[in-house]
């Protein structure tokens, strides 16, 4: 059964601001991790309790996965270079 994933709103706000080729990418990889929230290349944020990231070219996926209620919710979605900021 897959899991549901949700888009804080600084992630959708931030989404918003990319331009159309790359929100595609992103749109794509998100909507993989609803089949598998923790695929290879995944790495779980060092301090940073559930915090999970994947690479998506030079921009960062971060969210958390609540697994009893099978829900990936996508909180940051940033440039490598801004995307821990305010972690």
């Amino acid at each position: 059964m897959p899991y549901h994933v949700e888009l804080r709103p600084p992630a959708q706000s931030a989404l918003d601001r990319l331009p159309l080729e790359v929100q595609g990418r992103i749109i794509t990889k998100a909507m993989t991790l609803a089949e598998n929230p923790r695929p290879q290349g995944v790495k779980k944020l060092q301090g940073q309790i559930g915090l999970y990231r994947v690479r998506v070219g030079s921009f960062r996926i971060v969210y958390r996965i609540d697994d009893p209620r099978r829900v990936v919710t996508i909180t940051i979605i940033a440039d490598r270079k801004d995307s821990y900021r305010g972690l």
